[in-house]
């Protein structure tokens, strides 16, 4: 997980930053580093707190920025689901999207093995130490640092970044595309709801494009014989 950790640190102290300039202060920002430990969510929802959006929209958009954990934990189930439960609430807290692409590929076979729930505690421990060091510097250093940098787009580029390796299918591509546009569309809506618009429109354009490939599969003729 270090070979990440350059990418790590420079995303936790754009955070960090982020934060205490939107106005959450060094105190509240401290609170969230530490018991949100989600990036995307701490960004998403760091506009609308700033700009004094009702709470229920700045859950509801940490919630759908955060809905990939849902899909991330059903595939580490398969090799986590024996550990006790209160140790498995832990890992739940701690494991990451890097630490998912990491574990699947040092371990390729299916369900458990022996080692497996260690590799992913190591890997989630050293993610969550650069992520909070970095964080907790940026949010003390904050006043260091003028707005005019503009580092919380350093931010968003760093997301784009990530979002754009995941891109590796058809279905990922035109998914993208949709949001992003939904997003465009939609950004003159108020309290931010253009986020969740986005969201919505690439759900829908991933079930129309599994439901596609699958009525093609269907009809799609069988070898000769």
């Amino acid at each position: 997980m270090l070979a990440f950790g350059p990418g790590l640190a420079a995303w936790g102290l754009v955070t960090g930053v982020a934060m205490t300039q939107s106005g959450l202060g060094v105190g509240l920002s401290l609170l969230m580093t530490f018991t949100a430990y989600a990036g995307s969510a701490q960004l998403a929802s760091l506009p609308l707190i700033a700009s004094g959006a009702p709470i229920w929209v700045i859950w509801a958009s940490a919630f759908c920025v955060n809905l990939r954990f849902v899909i991330f934990s059903s595939q580490w189930r398969v090799h986590l689901g024996h550990v006790p439960r209160g140790r498995r609430v832990l890992l739940g807290y701690l494991l990451a999207d890097l630490n998912l692409l990491v574990f699947k590929k040092q371990w390729q076979g299916e369900g458990h093995q022996v080692g497996q729930a260690r590799y992913a505690a190591g890997g989630a421990a050293a993610v969550w130490i650069i992520w909070q060091a970095t964080s907790v510097a940026g949010i003390l250093l904050s006043s260091l640092v003028p707005l005019e940098w503009g580092l919380g787009f350093a931010g968003t580029l760093s997301m784009l970044g990530i979002a754009y390796s995941l891109l590796n299918e058809r279905t990922a591509w035109v998914a993208a595309i949709v949001s992003a546009a939904a997003a465009v569309a939609a950004f003159s809506l108020p309290l931010k709801l253009n986020i969740l618009v986005a969201i919505a429109a690439a759900v829908a354009a991933t079930l129309v494009m599994t439901q596609a490939g699958k009525t093609l599969q269907a009809v799609r003729p069988g070898p000769p014989r």
